[in-house]
């Protein structure tokens, strides 16, 4: 069963710009209320507040049974942080641990860049809301000549559970199968990160400063998107990526049936599939193959498939995953794949 059901992702998760990129996979009419959770166009910022952020971080103290019956011991050097909305505790932490707000860390970092290129695409909560991000869009989906379709934008993200510090991250979103892609696909991207720690907002500035990088995220993307696109790759050196990325092991046995399942899977987005097959011949089309698998097809445990490909696109998974593929494609090219 996922952590976040349907109803949780059509109430707590906002979309927008869906007149050029659809409707979210999660998308329930059944589920939307009063007031639906995607906007054809940019998402209001009050909005944002209104329903997603309108309570706030609240520190408790912790409390142990005592050595008298019905009395309570305050452990020292520990809190809650509960929502002030509902009281649901979202983690604990040592006293020196300080709450990001997300209001202020995230609307109003990101608030400074709204004007008429930039606009918020997307919003959410997660984990019962112990994560939140807010995504900032450029309002116009760009298509390379190669034909790929992408929109830029820079996520914010942070949480009160200790599983993400503040961070702040560039990445593009591929429209034709709706997946999070590095902005340089060949090396690590910029972003930046700020623990939750009483002298974190010296570093607010910084973080404001940062978010200006999404003005060269198109460029950058289009760019790596050509390159790729003109490295061939040929049915024989498909299939040694493959072996490299999907070893079979020699004995028969679970993990020999994981690896046959997943070849399968991705020989049939390699050659069938319109979110892989039309780029299927290129380095570009093995980074989409791979992509798209991890994306929609690998099997997720312990967390719901949103959840996880958020937090990949914040924490680095994808611009991991990304990396790792061309590395893996570039031993089996002789050294074509990363670029020099």
């Amino acid at each position: 069963m996922s952590k976040e059901t349907l109803a949780w992702l059509n109430a707590n998760v906002l979309i927008g710009f869906t007149d050029q990129r659809e409707h979210a996979w999660h998308y329930r009419a059944a589920l939307q209320g009063n007031e639906p959770n995607h906007y054809p166009g940019a998402i209001p910022i009050d909005d944002v507040k209104r329903r997603l952020f309108s309570w706030v971080p609240i520190s408790s103290p912790l409390f142990v049974s005592g050595s008298a019956p019905g009395t309570f011991d305050e452990i020292p050097g520990r809190q809650a942080i509960r929502r002030s909305d509902t009281g649901h505790v979202m983690g604990i932490f040592t006293d020196s641990y300080e709450p990001h707000q997300y209001d202020v860390w995230l609307l109003d970092t990101i608030g400074r860049l709204l004007d008429a290129d930039l606009s918020i695409g997307s919003a959410g909560l997660l984990r019962d809301g112990a994560v939140a991000w807010v995504s900032v869009e450029v309002p116009e989906t760009i298509k390379t000549p190669e034909g790929v379709s992408f929109r830029p934008h820079l996520f914010g993200a942070t949480s009160f559970d200790g599983s993400l510090a503040t961070t702040f991250k560039r990445a593009v979103t591929n429209i034709v199968c709706d997946n999070t892609m590095a902005a340089g696909l060949a090396e690590h991207g910029q972003q930046i990160k700020i623990k939750h720690s009483r002298h974190s907002m010296l570093r607010l500035d910084e973080a404001r400063d940062a978010l200006n990088i999404v003005y060269e995220i198109a460029d950058d993307f289009a760019a790596e998107v050509r390159r790729l696109c003109e490295i061939t790759v040929t049915d024989k050196q498909w299939a040694g990526f493959l072996d490299a990325h999907a070893e079979l092991p020699e004995q028969p046995g679970r993990s020999r049936s994981m690896a046959e399942r997943k070849r399968e899977t991705l020989a049939q987005l390699w050659n069938h599939d319109m979110r892989v097959a039309p780029w299927r011949g290129t380095a570009y089309g093995v980074v989409q193959a791979v992509n798209t698998y991890v994306h929609h097809e690998q099997t997720v445990r312990g967390a719901e498939r949103a959840e996880r490909n958020m937090l990949r696109a914040v924490t680095g998974g994808v611009e991991e995953l990304d990396l790792a593929t061309l590395t893996t494609l570039d031993k089996v090219l002789g050294g074509l794949a990363l670029a020099a």
